[in-house]
């Protein structure tokens, strides 16, 4: 093929491929424009997780009427106006490309209005077609709506995930900034349906309250950082007096010009409150939302020996930094920047998150009834009164039934181990407890060590599945209905899953916001707490889920049952201990956990012989 230039419109959607990969990424776009506007509402309004319509509404400064149909221009930005402004950005935005590539993949319009003009401005666009111009009455402020994204671009619609996920992205998106300026006050609706909102008060620990709950809010430590304050940025600068036309420079609103030492402030979890990865762990960089492994690391770092081995914290970690210090124009997402001064940046967010764990993490409080030679205050009537006595093994749904790999490995490491049976285990004879976690129990093959929590799970979740399967779960009323309150992002979640937990035996209802109401539980969990439960649903799961992943159902049951569960750390009595092995010998799967975790070790006679060299 002869070279030839690229027309308008195909470079227009090469250029949108690299800034809107999907409904989150205009909702970035729109809400750092708002920012740099000097807004102190923000309202963000989604149909349809995104693709159907995206609208982001502010009273910031607006835009004067002669500049709207330029803003749309590509290129076309009054953040900066020589080569040597990138090298010192104090805005959020300043490509110039965020408008021009969302209207090129989308129907869009904007409403928008000047501090110093009577009336606002309409315009539409299609594929970065101009449809229309006219005046319009309207406030002070700016409102972009974009409907039908990726309409002119359907294999990149395709490749959209669920509205579910979709709003997922969303949620985090805005959270994310009502933490970064909790001066500003931000609302997000979902259908018409509030999903979140912040006071705009300026008080930080609020809007981690708002987006986490008060439970974990609670929790939180702020970082010590020898008097680093926030970024807060000040209100626009009046129109002139004297001027008919409000000039684009007073459009944005500049960050102030930061200490000359890097500052680091924001909240931290103490290491009992952990996740099972470090999508929790947000970083800020003069009030702009990046991605760094580096300074994930340092966050990590600080964590040392302080939390076990896949477990992350919550982190919300606020860096300030002189602005010719840090290169924003990496990527044209502009979510990573470069340090100039890249290792005194790790060690100012390292050295303050140490301090502040060091000096403010709580001591981690030990149940009364844990590591306790007294028999605990359970009986065995709570535990095992509503697990059926006896599975029937011929109709039993399907489940994991093979041992995974971290069996082989355990066994694998003992010399000369005979393979153990792939299902039903022997009789076995239980001895006592080790470590208020591990049942010691004798079998005519040797010994068992059984851990108690990956038992328990197995024996409610086999229980809870037989039940599934014969249509037949029973529910246990509530005395009194529980409400439960989940964060932003994991209601719409709940939403989605509330008639699978109907179905499974569970009666949630929505009861406002993003609180449900529990009304009934599944009996076999016997006295869960209905808040752990509901939870579990939407929480970022610690096991892996690849063996239940065809199943929406089964996963859910799994993850319910081991919340359910005895935990590691609470003493059984000697009933409990006996009756816990009985009905694991009477799993169709008693080797391991719904999710393949061992729930045995077997030690052979000829092992434990050569162990004590009576065999060569």
């Amino acid at each position: 093929m002869p070279i030839r230039l690229l027309s308008e419109e195909i470079a227009s959607q090469i250029a949108a491929g690299e800034v809107v990969e999907r409904p989150a990424s205009v909702v970035k776009e729109l809400l750092e424009n708002a920012l740099d506007a000097g807004a102190k509402t923000i309202t963000v309004d989604i149909e349809g997780g995104g693709r159907n319509l995206i609208r982001v509404s502010d009273d910031g400064v607006g835009i004067p009427a002669a500049d709207v149909e330029l803003a749309f221009a590509r290129h076309a930005t009054s953040k900066i106006s020589a080569a040597a402004d990138l090298f010192s950005v104090r805005t959020l935005g300043f490509r110039g490309e965020a408008l021009a590539s969302i209207a090129s993949v989308s129907r869009a319009s904007m409403i928008t209005r000047a501090a110093d003009e009577r009336g606002g401005t309409q315009i539409k666009f299609e594929a970065s077609a101009l449809l229309s111009r006219a005046a319009f009455g309207a406030p002070q402020g700016t409102v972009v709506t974009v409907e039908n994204l990726f309409f002119n671009v359907p294999a990149r619609l395709k490749f959209l995930k669920s509205e579910t996920s979709e709003r997922g992205h969303i949620s985090t998106l805005v959270m994310r900034y009502a933490m970064a300026y909790p001066s500003v006050r931000f609302r997000l609706n979902f259908d018409t349906r509030a999903t979140f909102q912040t006071s705009g008060n300026g008080d930080l620990r609020e809007v981690l309250i708002v987006a986490y709950g008060i439970d974990i809010a609670r929790q939180m430590l702020e970082i010590d950082s020898d008097g680093a304050a926030e970024i807060f940025i000040p209100d626009p600068p009046p129109a002139p007096d004297d001027s008919d036309e409000w000039p684009i420079a007073l459009r944005e609103r500049p960050l102030p010009p930061p200490p000359a030492a890097p500052r680091v402030s924001g909240f931290i979890s103490p290491p009992a409150l952990n996740r099972s990865n470090r999508k929790e762990i947000a970083l800020f960089v003069n009030g702009r939302w990046v991605q760094d492994i580096r300074l994930s690391t340092a966050v990590m770092q600080a964590y040392h020996t302080m939390l076990m081995v896949g477990r992350y914290p919550i982190a919300l970690i606020r860096i300030a930094v002189p602005m010719e210090d840090v290169d924003v124009n990496a990527h044209p997402t502009k979510a990573e920047v470069r340090f100039r001064k890249s290792d005194q940046i790790f060690s100012a967010v390292e050295r303050a998150v140490r301090r502040t764990l060091i000096n403010r993490a709580p001591v981690p409080q030990i149940e009364p009834a844990h590591w306790s030679s007294q028999p605990s205050a359970f009986s065995p009537q709570p535990i095992f009164a509503n697990v059926p006595p006896k599975f029937e093994i011929e109709s039993a749904p399907s489940m994991a039934a093979d041992p995974r790999s971290e069996i082989q490995n355990l066994q694998s490491s003992i010399p000369n181990q005979p393979s153990l049976p792939s299902s039903a285990v022997p009789l076995l004879r239980v001895i006592g407890q080790i470590g208020a976690a591990y049942i010691v129990a004798e079998g005519p093959d040797g010994l068992y060590l059984i851990d108690q929590h990956a038992a328990h799970e197995r024996v409610l979740y086999e229980a809870f599945s037989l039940q599934r399967a014969a249509a037949d779960v029973v529910s246990q009323s509530l005395l009194d209905p529980v409400a439960v309150e989940v964060p932003p992002a994991a209601a719409d979640l709940l939403h989605s899953q509330i008639e699978t937990l109907n179905r499974i035996g569970f009666s949630i209802e929505p009861f406002g916001g993003n609180t449900f109401l529990v009304r009934s539980l599944p009996s076999v969990l016997g006295k869960v707490d209905p808040a752990r439960a509901v939870r579990v649903v939407v929480e970022d799961f610690e096991e892996d889920e690849t063996v239940l992943a065809a199943e929406v159902e089964a996963r859910l049951i799994a993850r319910v049952c081991k919340r359910a569960a005895v935990r590691a750390g609470q003493a059984l009595t000697p009933a409990e201990q006996v009756e816990l092995v009985r009905r694991l010998e009477a799993c169709q799967s008693p080797r391991t956990c719904p999710h393949g975790r061992p729930t045995m070790i077997h030690l052979s006679v000829e092992v434990l012989e050569k162990q004590f060299g009576r065999r060569g």
